[in-house]
């Protein structure tokens, strides 16, 4: 796995998770900058998805392959379906679950390393 990739997933979701907070804080919806934000980090999950997928097709990985793949799959959703949901939702809520898409994003990631290196 990727650690450069994942480290830029996680710092650009966690910087999306503080842009929504702020955005939540201020009683606003969802505006452009963090659609394309959220769009910038799918393109990177999934880039990161290829990496992870490519690795293990090659031989490399945990012992734990579900879970791994759990993760990924996971990965690939949450944010569309984050934006989705704030998309319906045109208020401070609607940012608010992208709050919990970035930091679910981050956690994922983590996760995933851990789950890579190895550790249960």
């Amino acid at each position: 796995m990727n650690t450069v990739i994942s480290t830029i997933v996680i710092v650009v979701s966690l910087l999306l998770m503080l842009a929504s907070l702020i955005v939540a804080i201020r009683n606003r919806p969802m505006g452009m900058v963090l659609l394309v934000g959220f769009a910038v980090l799918e393109v990177a999950v999934l880039v990161q998805a290829g990496f992870v997928i490519a690795a293990v097709a090659g031989g490399q990985g945990p012992a734990e392959k579900v879970t791994l793949f759990g993760y990924v799959g996971g990965q690939v959703v949450i944010p569309p379906a984050g934006v989705f949901l704030a998309l319906a939702e045109r208020s401070r809520w609607g940012s608010a679950i992208l709050v919990v898409a970035g930091f679910a994003i981050a956690v994922m990631t983590g996760r995933m390393l851990q789950i890579w290196a190895g550790g249960a």
